[in-house]
């Protein structure tokens, strides 16, 4: 099966930034300024990956977009974990 290097290096490339934005997320317990509907947009992109090479050209490459979809799921599950405390941190700050 023939595979795109052009492919695998996109995916690599999200797959290596995104555990910067986990780490942050997890170290500062911040999130303010993250956008949940672009993780979800990204999330949906990469479900689109997944069915792409399930029904028209499955290879290996298919173990890099779960991959990726887990590390911004992972960043989204953090997001919400964390926000309802960062807008309360907020408001006092404010008051």
């Amino acid at each position: 099966m023939a595979f795109s290097i052009f492919e695998i290096l996109m995916l690599l490339c999200f797959a290596c930034s995104w555990p910067f934005s986990i780490i942050k997320s997890i170290r500062t317990k911040v999130v303010l300024g993250k956008s949940p509907i672009f993780m979800i947009i990204i999330i949906l992109g990469y479900v689109m990956g997944i069915f792409h090479k399930l029904f028209y050209n499955f290879d290996w490459v298919i173990g890099l977009y779960v991959f990726n979809l887990i590390i911004v799921g992972t960043d989204l599950i953090l997001y919400f974990c964390y926000i309802g405390k960062n807008r309360r941190d907020l408001l006092e700050k404010a008051s």
